[in-house]
């Protein structure tokens, strides 16, 4: 009895700290999410409360995702040079103190430099939590499952934050949504410090500097550009401004790149073309993934007429399917190799997306949009985890947090660009439509046609991940050709064929 305890509890006890290391940076993970939707059912209780006007209110969203879109690279890798836990540990504190800022602010001002404050800490959090969760589980089916975690936090955080917005504007009032989040980030630096190891602390390395002011203002200029376009119109002077100060920037940044030693992006990082591959894909996921939770809670309040309450409640569909799927999307890569995943995966979103584009003005939730919210889940969920894997298989350890900085850059950016251009799409159909339709008609046919858009943009994305595919295998196939012949010893007569090797696409799953 005693030697049977000795051989199973220690590593009980190993899978269990496990557990509590993956728990803890989850949930940092599920934090930044919540943040991003959570203001959106409480936007016009928020204008009462704080006077702000309509451009205001929008900034109430984009200030946050600005910030935490231009300085994910930035924060990527100082989590690596200066220590993941340390940087995630300060992001986590910086990010609980302005939510509280955010939650006491009477004033719009302070509430849009709190929601800033926000989005800095979030730029530091993510990279730092998604690089020691792959530090933690290196590979195999251990990494499957902390991706599968990963995924579901992520579009649980993003769905779950329509909900308690709802719930906690419907009850205690606006404050309180961000005073949860106050609390929710304390918890999770509390449960950082106690249950995470201590990574390597500062690594070697010098911080690229001139790299990192000019992409951080580059990415800058284009978020605010697009977001701004929304409201001003592409044609606006500040949006072309933004726009063209923000290609020069990113054309200089790629310049600085390829004479720094010490570059912010390495081109070690796309040695494989899997992690280019992948932060393709996740941007024009990305793209459609935003737009989804601004443009379907509209419809249920503005269309339906739905309360914030009801609207949150009505998301919960969505983030049950997005959870299933990504428990499950580790187990059906095995199964079906990773392009065949993505493709169905971004297929069945497509065909959700597709269904959404057929609600009507006189629809209802039960008719319009419980079924295709399922569907979209299910897809987005399990294309979110693949193509997270993808971006960060094969990445050298020292640059495992800018690689998490990245793929989350992209997937913000490739949103605030898809949200920019939908909604610019879905205003003038409304309004071209409103000649002589009654209004609720005019703001669902605006609706429709962002997301007939979004599904044909999943459709494209599904061929374009099978292109890829085929390019990296074919790639792959040439090169190790020369090399097997220059290395291997000739083959004896009675030996098979070497067995070609697999593509990196699908080698990730």
């Amino acid at each position: 009895m005693n030697v049977a305890r000795t051989r199973t509890h220690p590593p009980a006890r190993r899978a269990a700290a496990q557990g509590a290391v993956l728990a803890a940076l989850a949930a940092a993970q599920f934090t930044v999410m919540l943040a991003t939707s959570i203001v959106n059912v409480a936007l016009p209780q928020i204008r009462a409360g704080t006077g702000l006007t309509d451009s205001g209110t929008t900034w109430v969203v984009n200030a946050y995702g600005l910030a935490f879109g231009a300085l994910l690279l930035a924060g990527g890798r100082a989590a690596d040079l200066l220590g993941r836990r340390r940087v995630l540990i300060a992001g986590l504190g910086l990010f609980a103190t302005a939510s509280l800022a955010a939650g006491l602010a009477t004033s719009a001002n302070v509430l849009i430099a709190a929601r800033t404050a926000q989005g800095l800490g979030a730029a530091a959090i993510a990279p730092a939590a998604l690089a020691l969760a792959m530090d933690r589980f290196r590979s195999g089916p251990g990494r499957g499952r902390a991706l599968g975690v990963w995924g579901a936090v992520s579009g649980g955080g993003a769905a779950g934050g329509v909900l308690l917005g709802g719930a906690l504007t419907q009850a205690w009032g606006w404050p309180w949504i961000f005073h949860s989040v106050a609390l929710g980030a304390a918890l999770v630096l509390a449960a950082v410090a106690v249950y995470v190891p201590r990574d390597a602390g500062r690594k070697s390395g010098r911080f690229d500097l001139p790299g990192t002011v000019t992409v951080t203002l580059a990415l800058t200029g284009l978020v605010w550009g697009l977001t701004t376009a929304r409201e001003a119109g592409w044609t606006d002077a500040r949006v072309l401004g933004a726009l063209g100060a923000a290609a020069a920037l990113l054309a200089a940044f790629a310049v600085i790149e390829l004479r720094r030693p010490d570059a912010l992006v390495p081109a070690r990082l796309f040695a494989t073309g899997r992690v280019a591959a992948g932060n393709v894909l996740m941007a024009l996921l990305g793209s459609v993934w935003i737009a989804l939770f601004f443009f379907l809670p509209l419809y249920q309040q503005q269309v339906l007429g739905s309360g914030p309450l009801t609207t949150g409640l009505g998301q919960l569909p969505l983030a049950v399917a997005h959870m299933l799927g990504s428990s499950l999307a580790p187990r059906i890569a095995r199964r079906l190799g990773a392009t065949v995943t993505v493709t169905a995966a971004l297929l069945t979103e497509a065909t959700g997306l597709l269904w959404l584009s057929r609600m009507s003005a006189d629809g209802s939730y039960a008719t319009d949009v419980l079924g295709p919210s399922i569907l979209v889940g299910l897809g987005l969920s399990i294309a979110f985890v693949q193509l997270t894997a993808l971006a960060v298989e094969g990445v050298p350890g020292q640059d495992a947090g800018l690689a998490g900085g990245l793929v989350n850059t992209t997937r913000q950016v490739g949103g605030a660009i898809g949200l920019a251009a939908l909604a610019t799409l879905a205003g003038s159909v409304t309004a071209h439509a409103s000649a002589g339709t009654p209004p609720l008609e005019a703001l669902t046919a605006g609706y429709r046609a962002a997301f007939a858009v979004s599904a044909a943009v999943l459709a494209a994305t599904a061929l374009l991940a099978l292109l890829l595919a085929r390019r990296a295998r074919a790639r792959t196939t040439t090169t190790a050709a020369p090399q097997s012949a220059r290395s291997a010893p000739a083959p004896r007569p009675t030996q098979t064929a070497p067995v070609p090797p697999k593509s990196p696409v699908d080698h990730h799953a």
